[in-house]
């Protein structure tokens, strides 16, 4: 008897070792040897686009030789979602086995025609990552819907249709689509549907085949029959049934319907006996099912076949490894040997995201748009900004490894040579020609992992004044953009742009660039050339911090700038923001603008006596910084009454967006703008956290000063006026940086009204996996101190997170349950009226978790009682782990309004933290961003890539967890950025060869950054505030470093 017990598995736990995209197979096993020489067979297989190919492979060669020989011809990356169907010598139709011979399984190879098909179907079509997969599973769909097998209702029919219809034909032209449907039939009685095909079809003008391959899965997804064959059976009464596997699980159906669910969660044996299929299940006091269930099916072969789907299924959906092969019997083997071989669904996910590919060309065969396999729709003109050896790949996804996906205007792999003539003069690109004529390339950059995850700007506003480029392949942007999207200098985008391998083809956002100055080639400096050029400063540990007031002002400036000069220029070209909100914002802002640009020339002029560039140094009259920090900080205090404004003005601004949708989209706009690399609202708090800085800077300068220096009165008198200031702002503070957060986390949520309330405190944000009827499954939860939402990330143009849920935290019980589930770092919530599994990344990841939710439980238990519901815009996903979760269940009759609403959605920022967190599957609370607020940097920094030889400088500003890189400190906007949660802080090690002083090291997975500071002071700075945003404190911790300084 053939039976698979589920048992926990080394790879059935998080974090477990990635695999490394060559070889599926375990440490020490070999898939049958395939024979190098004797004679070869030809096996005709057909294809999804109906055309036949024959492949020659040695006789005694396993199933694998040959799906690969199929995959490796589409240049297929994604195979293992595929397999070799045929019928066999009993006329069952069954699946190749990649292990067993060919020989032994096809008895005669020239009459058998074996079918390529679709294996298996994933909940959801975006973690489908390459546009040809996407393809060839809505060539499957189409030919699913011709067979009958999908069957649905005739407003679906036709809304399936009619995208089919928008890939192969293009545009809408009434005569040619009823020309083209009376000679292509796609489904039967298609003749009844074709007035409410030709009617849907209209809407698509201007949408891609790579789009309506999206659109057409999205719709079939949500089917029931999606990826459903049927297995005829009875049960124990005899009654006649039908069975099917899928990504779920075990599903009962009685003709077309549905009537019974098992899933994976539930099912702790399957096993068959002669004809009879077993299924045992979990133990469950609740349940009215018997122990076993029973299946008759028509021949023991028959059985067998669909006990051997099931167990692929319940391996490729569940399991993060390859299950390893039971040792052989020494005598007696009892049961099947068989077992599930190939890469898991994790497995090709991971190596798709590491990079491990090249994106190709291909041809969609029944359309005649001629179009060939293209992710960029922007006319192929030139960025005259970004100079020819920056155009590299660009994505925050992690681990995208060093090789592009993608290579289609020229030879796959090939690089774009540096050919710059002079540095600082960038010169434009020449775009190598795309083989589709006038068509554009996709990406034919080959970029160092190194640089991979360091992108430019590229807002939507700049691809509006774009032609509509004609229907020649899937757009640039999509619901999965890359995450991190900087600022361009506007106009058209290049052409060789790369775009995140998890990218859907729906919106119509550009793809980010590399910048110029982050570019491995661009103007190294040789070590001696450095050396030469670096001053000699002082060596007083004084002198660097005065340097830092000096550093980090500069960088103040440029943020006020943003308020004082970007923004009310924009206000002032549109009336669509209130006076009143005028007079409280901008009247509050010059003051402060121009009371610090003088500040910031006083402190660079002590710092130029410092240097010792007069003879004033050798008296020691100028060596020191707290007297002109006390004489401006006493000239500040009149100025304070502004910042009382600043909360008022941040409330007030938003109250407008709110009511306004003028301002609304003014203020969108304004954000995506080059300027504004942080959330507006951030800015309007930048003099609230700048007091903090001054704070700290003068705390460390009286503690470095013994009480007999010079400057230690003026800096003791200059530490006690800023402390009184930020006494007396410390609440407003507090309140508006929840308040900001929260306004900032709305942009990101879809499905929920009412997130911004009274009273309502954000306190955690980060990434875990839900257990469910389909498995763990990645969420994004939002920890307040009265709810905790989970949500997924939504198809929207703008990546927002659809709430899926909320659990309210009154009656909530936290418990951990890695023995319960098998799962490590597993924790059981437990509320009143429903209960979540979940999985955190590492075990400091679910303490972390663990500390935040009690606290924010026993904040709600000593409430006045249960939080008011959320007003969501959609229904809550509220069912339990142990509920039969089939997909999201949505209106057939809606679905038709899909794209219609995917257009209406606005776009947001792309680069939040919270996207941060999901990509990096890590999180972040408000303690951390609390500190993040007091650890801001700005300063000179030398860079190094892994593989680079010379030392580049840019100028650096770390804020938001992030460091944004600039080529000088005159720059008004970062030109890349990299985020740095997730990454490891080290200093080289002796074997890197890194002869140098002062440096550290970044990486994360393949991606390596040194950075050079110019003393150890700097040095020590540098470490100390990223490593604040690599590895955040306890909560313990930092409350208690809180309370050491007093406000």
């Amino acid at each position: 008897m053939g039976e698979i017990e589920q048992r926990p598995t080394p790879g059935s736990r998080l974090g477990a070792p990635e695999n490394s995209g060559i070889s599926t197979l375990e440490h020490g096993q070999k898939p049958p040897p395939t024979p190098s020489g004797g004679k070869l067979m030809s096996i005709k297989i057909q294809m999804l686009d109906d055309t036949q190919e024959a492949f020659e492979v040695p006789q005694r060669a396993p199933g694998k030789v040959l799906l690969d020989a199929v995959c490796n011809h589409l240049n297929l990356v994604e195979g293992d979602y595929f397999g070799l169907e045929f019928p066999d010598h009993k006329k069952i139709t069954v699946w190749l086995d990649l292990l067993k011979p060919i020989v032994k399984q096809i008895r005669r190879p020239k009459h058998v025609v074996v079918k390529f098909v679709v294996k298996f179907f994933p909940p959801d079509h975006t973690q489908l990552q390459e546009e040809l997969t996407r393809y060839l599973f809505a060539l499957q769909v189409k030919q699913d819907l011709a067979q009958g097998r999908l069957t649905c209702n005739d407003t679906s029919a036709a809304l399936l249709i009619s995208h089919i219809v928008q890939s192969e034909i293009g545009d809408f032209d009434e005569a040619s689509d009823r020309e083209h449907l009376a000679k292509n039939k796609y489904i039967p009685q298609q003749d009844a549907l074709e007035d409410k095909i030709v009617e849907f079809h209209h809407n698509h003008i201007g949408q891609t085949p790579a789009e309506s391959d999206f659109q057409l899965l999205e719709i079939a997804r949500r089917l029931e029959m999606y990826g459903i064959r049927l297995h005829p059976a009875k049960d124990r009464e005899g009654t006649k049934i039908n069975l099917a596997v899928a990504n779920t699980g075990i599903l009962v159906f009685q003709g077309f319907t549905k009537i019974n669910a098992f899933n994976w969660a539930k099912v702790r044996k399957l096993s068959f006996k002669r004809k009879r299929f077993l299924i045992k299940l979990r133990p469950d006091a609740n349940s009215s099912y018997q122990d076993t269930l029973e299946f008759l099916m028509v021949s023991r072969d028959f059985c067998k076949s669909f006990w051997k789907i099931c167990v692929e299924h319940h391996a490729f959906f569940r399991l993060f490894e390859e299950p390893k092969p039971k040792p052989k019997p020494v005598l007696f083997s009892r049961g099947s040997s068989f077992r599930f071989s190939g890469r898991t669904q994790k497995q090709v996910l991971d190596y798709v995201k590491e990079g491990g590919h090249k994106k190709v060309q291909f041809e969609r065969k029944h359309s005649k748009i001629h179009s060939i396999g293209s992710l960029d729709p922007q006319p192929a003109e030139l960025n005259p900004e970004v100079p020819k050896q920056a155009q590299q790949s660009a994505s925050l996804t992690p681990g995208e490894g060093a090789e592009s996906p993608g290579a289609q205007g020229g030879q796959p792999g090939q690089e774009l040579k540096a050919a710059s003539e002079e540095c600082g003069r960038p010169q434009s690109p020449s775009l190598p020609k795309s083989p589709a004529g006038n068509k554009k390339a996709d990406g034919a950059v080959q970029a160092p992992a190194e640089e991979e995850e360091e992108v430019v700007k590229d807002r939507t506003q700049q691809n509006r004044a774009q032609p509509p480029q004609p229907s020649t392949g899937s757009q640039a942007g999509s619901p999965h953009l890359s995450e991190l999207s900087i600022n361009s200098q506007g106009g058209a985008v290049p052409a060789n742009v790369i775009l995140s391998p998890n990218l859907s083809p729906d919106t119509k956002q550009a793809s980010p660039l590399v910048s110029p100055l982050l570019n491995d080639q661009a103007c190294p400096r040789t070590d001696d050339e450095e050396e030469g050029r670096r001053k000699r400063f002082p060596s007083d540990k004084a002198y660097f911090m005065a340097k830092e007031v000096s550093t980090t002002e500069r960088t103040y400036l440029k943020d006020l700038e943003v308020i004082t000069s970007w923004f009310q220029s924009t206000v002032s070209k549109d009336d669509s923001m209130p006076e009143t909100l005028k007079s409280l914002i901008f009247p509050n802002f010059e003051p402060l603008h121009k009371f610090h640009t003088n500040f910031l020339k006083e402190i660079e002029q002590r710092l130029a006596l410092w240097e010792g560039r007069s003879n004033a140094h050798i008296r020691g009259d100028y060596q020191r910084i707290g007297d002109v920090m006390l004489k401006n900080f006493q000239a500040m205090k009149p100025l304070a009454a502004h910042l009382w404004k600043h909360g008022e003005a941040l409330e007030a601004l938003e109250g407008s967006v709110r009511s306004s949708r003028r301002l609304e989209g003014l203020c969108r706009d304004f954000e995506l703008q080059k300027v504004c690399y942080l959330p507006l609202n951030t800015f309007l708090l930048r003099p609230l956290h700048r007091l903090m800085h001054y704070k700290q800077v003068l705390e460390r300068l009286c503690k470095h000063h013994p009480p007999s220096h010079a400057d230690f009165r003026d800096c003791r008198a200059a530490l006690a006026e800023v402390t009184e200031m930020v006494a007396q702002l410390h609440g407003t503070m507090i309140k508006m940086e929840n308040f900001q957060k929260l306004h900032e986390l709305k942009k990101d949520l879809i499905g929920i009204d009412n997130l911004v309330t009274p009273g309502r405190e954000f306190i955690r944000l980060g990434s875990l996996s839900k257990l469910s009827g389909k498995g763990l499954q990645q969420r994004m939860f939002f920890l307040f101190n009265d709810v905790l939402l989970y949500t997924s990330r939504g198809l929207t143009a703008s990546n927002q997170f659809k709430v899926h849920g909320q659990l309210p935290l009154f009656g909530m019980t936290i418990e951990e349950s890695e023995d319960e589930w098998g799962v490590p770092h597993c924790l059981t919530l437990r509320g009143q009226r429903q209960s979540v599994v979940v999985a955190a990344s590492s075990r400091s990841e679910m303490e972390k978790w663990v500390e935040d939710i009690q606290m924010a439980i026993d904040l709600a238990e000593k409430s006045s009682g249960p939080a008011p519901e959320f007003l969501a815009s959609s229904p809550p996903d509220t069912k339990s782990p142990d509920e039969a979760v089939v997909g999201d269940q949505e209106s057939e009759d809606d679905l038709s309004a899909s794209r219609t609403s995917l257009e209406r959605q606005a776009p947001q920022r792309g680069n939040t933290m919270v996207h941060v967190c999901w990509h990096r599957n890590t999180s972040v609370s408000m303690v951390d961003f609390s500190v993040a607020v007091e650890n801001q940097l700005s300063g000179n920094l030398l860079r190094k890539f892994k593989n680079s030889n010379g030392w580049q400088k840019l100028w650096v500003v770390f804020t938001n967890f992030c460091l944004f890189f600039y080529k000088s400190h005159q720059d008004n906007h970062p030109l890349a950025s990299l985020p740095l949660l997730g990454y490891s802080l080290t200093i080289p090690s002796e074997s890197e060869d890194i002869h140098k002083d002062h440096v550290f090291k970044l990486h994360f997975k393949s991606h390596v950054y040194y950075f050079r500071a110019e003393s150890e002071y700097t040095f020590e700075r540098w470490m100390e505030v990223i490593r604040s945003a690599t590895s955040s404190a306890s909560r313990a911790h930092v409350l208690s470093h809180k309370e050491s300084h007093v406000y």
